[in-house]
């Protein structure tokens, strides 16, 4: 069961214009006289959702607010968009839940860290986008991540997420029962993304499944928490399994991503350790902001070719 869907073809590929637009699956928002998303400090009642936000084809959220601002500043120089007066304000400023930047047909969200918080935005945004009256909408999480195997700044697009236990699936406890949903993600965004990537001849990119956990120490089975109750023979034959799943990297949002956003979306994450070969950074803070930058590179490259597309076929 998906909680958003596009009325969409087989083709989950889209172009600008097909005017696939957002749909939520709960019929109690009917009742509802305004919706108040309240962690974004917006809501139906006081602000014209369709004018603010009714243009946003790509949607690019993350996990750091600094991030997202230094994201939605990169993509409007990229863009051409940049306003050098501008300081891109903070559109959730009236609340201290997530930050939110817009340039264009871009919205820029942060989402904090695991999988409660992003699931907390992610229903927000969604009907966010639905109440705009958005169309063919792409979204996608750039973030960071531990690679397995790979060298550090790798850039993994996700095939497929999975739990802990290799699954690929994403189990929920509603009213006492457990839900579980599909992690499935959109196949031709990743390989258009994996595309871009071999234009840009920067870095390194592979597709490859996600391993997201519900905790950073010993979720991931690192040896360095404030509690740990195993050795590094059980890390190193738990991580071996890992690998042995196709699992490229781990982190902590991606089962809750696929499962919540059934439209054209990926997850791109940079790899910044090998964790086969420990747990924590020690790359300088220089080598660890251009690897950060990795993500946010290979998804300008894939807007601005989509765009550039659209301005085509629309000649």
């Amino acid at each position: 069961m998906s909680l958003i869907s596009l009325k969409t073809s087989k083709n989950s590929h889209r172009f600008l214009n097909d005017a696939n637009p957002v749909c939520v699956r709960n019929p109690h928002l009917d009742a509802l006289k305004d919706d108040v998303l309240y962690h974004f400090g917006l809501g139906t009642g006081t602000h014209n959702l369709p004018a603010m936000f009714g243009d946003v084809k790509f949607v690019c959220v993350g996990g750091s607010p600094q991030r997202m601002k230094s994201f939605i500043e990169y993509i409007a120089a990229e863009l051409k968009m940049e306003d050098p007066t501008s300081e891109y304000p903070n559109i959730c400023e009236g609340t201290d839940r997530y930050d939110m930047y817009k340039v264009g047909p871009v919205l820029s969200v942060s989402h904090g860290m695991g999988v409660p918080s992003i699931a907390i935005m992610l229903h927000e945004l969604i009907k966010l986008l639905h109440y705009a009256r958005c169309t063919d909408v792409t979204i996608i999480r750039i973030g960071t991540s531990g690679g397995i195997g790979l060298e550090p700044g790798t850039v993994v697009v996700t095939k497929q997420a999975m739990d802990a236990t290799f699954k690929p699936k994403f189990e929920q406890v509603i009213l006492g029962k457990t839900v579980v949903r599909n992690t499935d993600l959109d196949q031709s965004l990743a390989e258009e993304l994996l595309h871009c990537s071999k234009e840009l001849k920067q870095f390194d990119t592979v597709i490859g499944n996600t391993m997201c956990t519900m905790d950073f120490y010993e979720g991931q089975a690192r040896l360095d928490g404030a509690f740990c109750f195993y050795n590094e023979k059980d890390k190193q034959d738990y991580l071996r399994k890992v690998s042995e799943a196709g699992i490229c990297n781990i982190e902590m949002e991606a089962s809750v991503f696929a499962a919540m956003c059934k439209l054209s979306a990926a997850v791109v994450c940079v790899t910044l350790l090998d964790r086969l070969k420990g747990d924590q950074l020690s790359s300088s803070h220089d080598v660890l902001h251009s690897y950060q930058q990795r993500p946010q590179m290979l998804v300008s490259c894939y807007i601005k070719k989509r765009l550039s597309e659209a301005r085509l076929t629309s000649v």
